[in-house]
């Protein structure tokens, strides 16, 4: 039996929150609304390498920044969260491919249940995917986090404490 995927495209999920200011998020290895290279999919053609961020004019105040990945295309109704790292120093403005995180900075497990980055990876013949990379500047210099706190629980404890957002988008289908 051939699984039918067929479905609406999901909301922004950003545009669904509280709005806050923005600040710049760019990427060395794709723009906004381009196609993510394969080598940060999660697929025979990829190696799960994470893509570079730059961020710039996020609020004087920030503490701290929580980076993550998300794809709300994903089929089932919560998407799926592919990267989320915590308790990055207000002092580091952006991550390299293949990421080496910052002192003090960990990755939460992911949907995948794998601490790191899992890269996208949507069922072949699905529709177009769209992947959130989002860098949220913080009031706080620690969330206060652990290491099995889940990516929803961590993305939902950011809006308490977010004084702007970045906003990045990839595209991916296979």
């Amino acid at each position: 039996m051939a699984v039918n995927l067929t479905r609406p495209v999901a909301p922004d999920p950003y545009a669904l929150l509280p709005p806050v200011p923005d600040f710049t998020l760019t990427s060395a290895d794709f723009a906004h609304g381009e196609r993510l290279p394969d080598v940060h999919t999660n697929t025979d053609a990829g190696s799960n390498t994470s893509p570079q961020l730059s961020w710039s004019g996020f609020p004087d105040a920030t503490q701290s920044f929580l980076v993550s990945c998300f794809d709300p295309d994903a089929p089932g109704p919560a998407g799926w969260w592919h990267w989320t790292v915590v308790d990055v120093p207000a002092t580091t403005t952006s991550l390299a491919t293949g990421a080496d995180l910052p002192a003090g900075a960990f990755a939460l497990r992911g949907d995948d249940g794998e601490a790191r980055y899992v890269g996208a990876a949507p069922p072949p013949g699905d529709q177009v995917h769209r992947y959130f990379f989002v860098v949220h500047a913080l009031d706080v210099p620690s969330l206060g986090l652990g290491p099995d706190t889940m990516p929803g629980a961590a993305n939902t404890a950011v809006l308490f404490h977010t004084l702007a957002r970045a906003v990045l988008v990839g595209t991916y289908q296979r």
